[in-house]
């Protein structure tokens, strides 16, 4: 299949994607047919990594503090894994959890909305449930009050969120260009409402994330969808685990996390760059998740795992990253559960001005609120922490 993104032939727009002003059409700049890089997964052999230096000293704007402990935990024990964040008009925020349920939040009350895969004992109490019982990721509210959400396994929905009706759009089976979604994650919906979202890998599904991020594949796609006619297009592909992203305040870029190898890129969406991509960050302190757009226009990242320069050794995915034998016999021989180890209860979530500047960083060194934090939701004064896994949902109350 063809995907029209890098050289002018074809008269492609990319403002219809994210204006319906009917007086603007805006060029991919650039762009030309080409033949989309995909290899089949199991084709594919682990890549080298090697991160453009040590991980950035912790001073200035990183500088280590504690202001991300400054909140509360809700819901201990009935939410596991709150991911990412929405809200209505009326103040109710959505949200979905790991055992595959949709929830609205209401005056710190929890209500249950619809189930997305199949409603069995056992989800929640394995990742090997998920693909039966669904993982509710990137969740959005389009103009009619309907949530779109991205279920990692089974594809795009359209959810009531009152009544609990579900409906599917587009099936990760159908997928695009022939390749089938393996793992949807991020989603947001521009002001004309075409839906953006990623398929984090077309290799491994989201319970094997960390196979994924160990392997640094780009087998990742950022993706549109039409809610009218219901067309599926790829924007960019090639990419190392796209994650979640947010649009700028006026919709001519956005901001990608590429989670595994420690990027965020700017995909230029309207003016003479449309079309293109350019690195922004690179050589993260961590590993993002998330991006979400703050009040005043900057940009709040989630930072899923730290990564900080070590007394004696540099950090474990830095090490191995250059070695594709070596994390192909680590993926192969070394059950999930054991990456459990390697993980520091560190919260770290950083604020990036348009260009990727870091401006600021609130931390939990102690993970005493948070930590593996994966959204960063502002909800009038307080900011709703995301996780894949724990078993509560952090609330920052002040950025301070």
């Amino acid at each position: 299949m063809l995907c029209p993104l890098h050289e002018p032939v074809l008269n492609v727009f990319i403002a219809e994607l994210i204006d319906d002003s009917p007086n603007t059409s805006v060029f991919f700049h650039g762009v030309r047919e080409h033949t989309l890089n995909f290899i089949q997964p199991s084709e594919r052999p682990p890549d080298a990594n090697i991160f453009e230096g040590p991980p950035p000293a912790l001073i200035g704007p990183l500088a280590v503090n504690t202001r991300l402990q400054k909140g509360r935990r809700l819901f201990s024990g009935q939410l596991k894994g709150p991911e990412s964040f929405t809200a209505d008009q009326n103040g109710n925020i959505y949200t979905g959890t790991v055992d595959g349920k949709l929830w609205r939040i209401s005056n710190e009350s929890l209500t249950f909305i619809t189930q997305m895969g199949r409603d069995i004992p056992e989800c929640g109490t394995s990742t090997d449930y998920e693909p039966v019982c669904g993982r509710p990721h990137g969740l959005r509210l389009d103009r009619d009050g309907h949530l779109i959400v991205a279920d990692s396994y089974h594809g795009l929905f359209k959810v009531d969120p009152w009544t609990g009706e579900k409906t599917l759009l587009h099936s990760s089976k159908e997928g695009a260009d022939g390749i089938p979604f393996g793992f949807l994650n991020g989603l947001e919906i521009s002001k004309n409402g075409t839906v953006f979202f990623t398929d984090s890998s077309s290799k491994w599904g989201r319970r094997h994330v960390r196979y994924e991020v160990l392997e640094t594949n780009h087998l990742g796609r950022l993706l549109s969808y039409d809610p009218v006619s219901g067309r599926v297009r790829t924007l960019l592909d090639s990419l190392y685990m796209p994650n979640g992203f947010a649009f700028s305040p006026d919709e001519d870029f956005l901001l990608l996390a590429e989670t595994s190898i420690g990027h965020i890129i700017k995909f230029w969406l309207k003016g003479p760059k449309a079309g293109t991509k350019e690195v922004v960050l690179n050589n993260m302190i961590g590993y993002p998740d998330n991006i979400r757009l703050s009040e005043h226009g900057t940009f709040l990242v989630g930072i899923t795992t730290v990564r900080f320069r070590g007394r004696l050794f540099p950090p474990f995915l830095d090490l191995i990253g250059p070695y594709p034998a070596l994390k192909r016999f680590i993926v192969k021989l070394v059950p999930l559960s054991w990456y459990n180890v390697l993980l520091p209860k560190y919260g770290l979530i950083l604020e990036l001005g348009p260009d990727g500047e870091v401006i600021d960083s609130l931390h939990d060194p102690t993970g005493s609120l948070t930590w593996a934090v994966s959204d960063v939701f502002q909800h009038g004064a307080h900011y709703y922490l995301g996780s894949t896994d724990l078993l509560f949902l952090p609330v920052l109350e002040e950025w301070s």
